[in-house]
């Protein structure tokens, strides 16, 4: 391994560590608003969207109940960590790294457009436009300016996209086995 490789060089913490602290930022966000919201809003959007099947809506409903949804976001957390830090460790060369930053930011662009087809607010769609997708934007320019940057293809954001989708997935799915959901209301646990 080069030692500019195992240093860090190319592009510095900011572009690779800030993955993790853009993210936070995001996910603060939706840590906060995801259970009020889908109180909120889910029994008016079920009306709005017959077509959606009802166990989306409940699977939707039950998101933010209780601290399943939390260690879904933690375990998400987990693969945003370890990507930052090997990005960080290989100074923004590492193709993980830079899946995950891509992924990032077409998730942002997603968040806008549940924002654009909800009409209204949807968690996350405010640091979207003002934290997830211009950290990416700056961060890719960074990485480019540092010549590590791979070149850009639609299929990266398909993949970055894929990457992003099936993480949390993931994520939801440890967190539903850790957490159950069928525990009943005040049940020791």
């Amino acid at each position: 391994m080069s030692e500019a490789a195992g240093t860090g060089a190319g592009a510095g913490a900011g572009v690779t560590l800030g993955l993790l602290a853009a993210w936070v930022v995001h996910d603060a966000e939706e840590l906060a608003m995801v259970p009020r919201w889908t109180r909120a809003r889910v029994p008016e959007l079920r009306e709005r969207f017959p077509q959606v099947p009802p166990a989306l809506w409940r699977r939707l409903e039950s998101a933010g109940e209780g601290p399943g949804f939390a260690v879904a976001v933690a375990g998400v957390g987990v693969v945003m960590a370890a990507a930052a830090v090997d990005g960080r460790r290989t100074g923004g060369r590492s193709g993980f790294y830079q899946s995950a930053l891509t992924g990032f930011g077409v998730h942002g662009v997603a968040h806008l457009a549940q924002a654009a087809a909800v009409r209204g607010y949807t968690p996350g769609s405010v640091t979207a436009p003002l934290v997830v997708i211009p950290f990416t934007l700056w961060a890719r320019r960074r990485l480019r300016r540092a010549g590590v940057l791979r070149p850009a293809r639609a299929r990266d954001a398909v993949w970055g996209l894929a990457l992003a989708a099936a993480v949390t997935a993931g994520a939801h799915a440890v967190a539903g086995r850790i957490v159950p959901r069928d525990r009943p209301r005040g049940a020791a646990g």
